[in-house]
């Protein structure tokens, strides 16, 4: 894929003001990148999403969110639906990441539930999967994320319209995280690609894999040099504009060369 996937989660870090000033100045920063080279997303908190949705726009910078009701209105305390973000202008929803997994007790059907919600209103699914140190440990990896895919993505069509797996290693998320190595990331990769494509046919051969779990300015571009993998989601090394746009300009060129 001649083209570079690339964004980040502010998790639960920055405020409305700090969100704001971070896409006005990563806007700036690469207004000179063509979006046709790159898709440029970024995932900020709830809170941040109106005002963060004017300022995307202008700067060709997609609008994600990090998880969503699988109900459109109901009585769900706590949970954000679909017809909300909406409203702020969201383009992509993240699902299934390893926080909402392991800390919140979701699991794989009700993920499940939440790509059909996102398809139905037409956002671009994020489905993130990954295994946990002790399941690398066991060998059983690969087992992991297929089962992960094809549970996630039970019922899609095999004509789906665009969707986005991120590959995160719980091991390698967080603080504490220890980044896999470029080539085990290709090897789950290389599994990723497999299953997409026995679920989807030809189709699933251009569904974009990224690889996220302390991406750094140190391993990003071994990383995207791997033929399976096409972008990068990044977690605190792209919390800084400069920072981040230094690791766009270091991949970029990679990324377009594939």
């Amino acid at each position: 894929m001649a083209k570079l996937y690339i964004g980040t989660n502010t998790k639960m870090v920055q405020t409305i003001a700090q969100s704001k000033a971070f896409l006005t100045k990563l806007g700036t920063l690469t207004a000179d990148i063509p979006r046709e080279q790159m898709e440029l997303f970024v995932i900020p908190s709830y809170t941040s999403l109106e005002s963060a949705g004017i300022i995307c726009r202008n700067h060709g910078i997609l609008l994600g969110a990090q998880n969503m009701c699988w109900e459109d209105t109901g009585q769900f305390t706590g949970e954000i639906s679909p017809l909300m973000l909406k409203e702020t202008g969201v383009e992509i929803v993240e699902l299934g990441h390893s926080e909402r997994r392991h800390l919140m007790g979701e699991d794989d059907a009700m993920v499940n539930r939440k790509v059909h919600a996102a398809l139905r209103h037409g956002f671009t699914p994020l489905l993130c999967i990954g295994e946990t140190k002790l399941q690398k440990m066991q060998g059983i990896a690969d087992e992991v994320l297929r089962i992960q895919l094809q549970t996630g993505l039970f019922g899609v069509d095999r004509n789906p319209p665009p969707l986005r797996i991120a590959y995160e290693p719980v091991w390698a998320i967080g603080v504490d995280g220890e980044p896999a190595t470029a080539e085990y990331a290709e090897q789950r990769h290389s599994t990723i690609r497999e299953t997409l494509t026995t679920l989807f046919g030809k189709l699933g051969a251009s569904i974009p894999i990224l690889y996220g779990g302390s991406v750094n300015p140190q391993n990003a571009l071994s990383l995207i040099a791997k033929p399976h993998i096409d972008g990068l989601f990044i977690g605190r090394s792209a919390w800084d504009a400069e920072r981040f746009d230094a690791i766009i300009r270091m991949v970029l060129p990679c990324a377009m060369a594939k």
